[in-house]
């Protein structure tokens, strides 16, 4: 059995954290577990995968959200 893990996007702006969720989902074979509301705009989403997965969709909707927002 494969090693389970639980990555994270934080962003600023939902919209941002709605791209970075597309492209991770589409990435890897990971599921989004929710999204948590900070304060002051932030915003940060879950997944849960196995490792690999995890770390190749957190990457991929990370370089995505930068594209038209701010990472945290």
């Amino acid at each position: 059995m494969a090693k389970q893990a639980i990555g994270m996007i934080e962003c600023k702006g939902l919209i941002c954290l709605m791209e970075a969720a597309d492209a991770a989902l589409k990435a890897a074979d990971v599921s989004m577990t929710g999204w948590e509301k900070i304060g002051s705009g932030l915003v940060t989403g879950f997944f849960t995968g196995d490792v690999a997965a995890v770390k190749a969709a957190i990457e991929a909707g990370a370089e995505s959200a930068g594209q038209i927002g701010e990472v945290v």
